[in-house]
């Protein structure tokens, strides 16, 4: 499925309405560098399962979690992961436990580590303010 945003509000709302077709447990990679709305499609999950509160980027603490939703939600920056035991370290299969969604950006440093069932979201960049996302693995 290949999406064409023109603004971080599309990106959003592609991911809001995204998110409602989500049952729990799965987990969504990231591709896509620095700059390309990874955060900003996290907010629009983030909102298509119900989360009311604020959403950042995880870069400093890994992982931030929200919950409260109609499933929780996993948002992990994966950038800094280089070995097994930062994966273990961070907590990433045990979240895998919760039955919510995890989001994890910079996926490129654990595809080891990634189920097979994976949801892969790759953003590129079109122009200054568009992006192509293009959905695989649903």
């Amino acid at each position: 499925m290949e999406f064409l945003s023109f603004s971080p509000i599309d990106t959003e709302k592609f991911a809001e309405n995204f998110a409602k077709t989500l049952k729990g447990g799965e987990v969504i990679a990231f591709r896509g560098g620095m700059g390309m709305g990874k955060t900003h499609f996290t907010r629009g999950l983030a909102k298509g399962l119900n989360f009311t509160g604020d959403i950042s980027s995880p870069t400093f603490a890994l992982v931030n979690e929200y919950r409260g939703g109609r499933l929780p939600l996993f948002h992990f920056d994966m950038y800094r992961i280089e070995s097994w035991e930062d994966l273990y370290s961070c907590g990433f299969f045990d979240y895998m436990e919760e039955n919510g969604v995890i989001a994890a950006e910079w996926s490129e440093n654990i595809d080891g580590a990634l189920p097979e069932n994976t949801i892969y979201i790759t953003i590129e960049e079109t122009g200054e303010n568009s992006r192509k996302i293009t959905v695989e693995g649903v």
